[in-house]
């Protein structure tokens, strides 16, 4: 599979439609479907939600090196320059995300951190860090302060859950569904990583052995879970009885931890070995991933604003649920199909409104 010439990876943006499906999958289960179909529902829910924004937060590290290095080195552009267009990009999906709790949840704090302000928020913690990785002692220094974020709030956890309480407002802001600390530390790993890997592009290194490393890691984290679930003993809620619950909300434990990197450590490896190196074409994955931003809005309203909410879809039966969701799943793929062309020609009306002087004299050059 042909990288385009603009060196998009094809394969990031499949991994990242996977990341898009689970996170249906998470919605969908917890809206569509009744309590009483049992624990099934619950290990949905938990699974997909251990995979979905975790993968996102770690690919807005990964990626954000390789778009870096080909402004700065290959187009020449200054630092400053590319940090502010990063850091207003961030701004902007944190104000997404406080128009997305408006939009389709009034009932909820409306600024509330959840995932889109998380990832803009640290879109512009890692800009300001991208120096830092010139040098091989920046690597290990982001390393341990990925592994330190996580560990101080496990620390804090329970000094946080009784101090939150008293500062409802504060808890709301900082530490509402997918908090900054410690989600940090996963997108703050991608950043290191995905640096390793567009550096080793530029030298011209073999990318296969970059990934074939980084599926051992992901064998071993899955085997250490394992290992470590089993002899610690699993708990009645699966293994999330040892997360770290803060503020009504679910953050992941140490075991989890080991979970969610040995998954994505496989998952990241395996979409780049059939995409780029067997070349298995998956145009609907891609698309999926490059229109991410907008289907993470569109599938929420979909799914709970009008299914849920407006006409009471809720299923008591598995077949029909999945059926839905293969429904949904394509419609969303068509959308992603036609979204771009939508956006241009809106784009273009805008613009011919509002500057009718130069529509006119591009009409005119055409005609010439």
């Amino acid at each position: 599979m042909a990288t385009p010439a603009s060196g998009r990876q094809l394969f990031l943006d499949g991994l990242r439609g996977l990341a898009l499906i689970f996170m249906v999958l998470n919605h969908t289960g917890r809206w569509w479907i009744e309590r009483p179909m049992g624990w099934p529902r619950y290990h949905l829910v938990y699974l997909t939600v251990t995979l979905a924004a975790p993968i996102f937060l770690f690919l807005v590290g990964f990626c954000l090196p390789l778009s870096y290095l080909t402004s700065t080195v290959a187009r020449g552009e200054r630092y400053a320059s590319v940090a502010w267009k990063y850091i207003r990009r961030g701004a902007r999906l944190v104000v997404a995300g406080w128009f997305l709790n408006l939009l389709v949840f009034p009932d909820e704090p409306l600024f509330g951190g959840g995932v889109l302000q998380t990832i803009g928020l640290s879109i512009i913690g890692l800009t300001l860090l991208l120096p830092v990785l010139r040098s091989s002692a920046g690597w290990w220094t982001l390393l341990a302060a990925a592994l330190w974020i996580h560990a101080s709030f496990a620390l804090a956890h329970p000094f946080l859950r009784r101090w939150l309480p008293q500062y409802p407002v504060l808890a709301d802001v900082l530490f509402y569904d997918f908090p900054l600390w410690p989600w940090f530390a996963v997108a703050l790993l991608g950043l290191v990583l995905g640096w390793v890997w567009a550096e080793g592009q530029r030298r011209g290194d073999d990318d296969r052995r970059y990934f074939e490393v980084m599926s051992v890691a992901g064998v071993l984290c899955l085997g250490a879970f394992l290992g470590l679930e089993l002899a610690v003993g699993t708990t009645p809620h699966f293994f999330s009885g040892r997360d770290l619950v803060l503020n009504h909300h679910w953050n992941p434990g140490g075991l989890t931890c080991l979970w969610i990197l040995g998954i994505i450590f496989s998952l990241l490896p395996a979409v780049y070995y059939v995409m780029k190196v067997r070349r298995v074409q998956a145009p609907w994955l891609v698309v999926l991933g490059q229109n991410a931003l907008m289907l993470y809005f569109v599938h929420q309203v979909v799914a709970l604003t009008f299914l849920r909410q407006r006409f009471g879809v809720l299923f008591h039966s598995w077949w029909p649920y999945v059926l839905a969701n293969a429904l949904l799943i394509a419609a969303l793929v068509v959308l992603a199909q036609v979204w771009p062309g939508f956006k241009r020609r809106a784009f273009a009306l805008v613009r011919s409104s509002t500057q009718p002087g130069a529509s006119a004299v591009e009409r005119r050059g055409e005609a010439g």
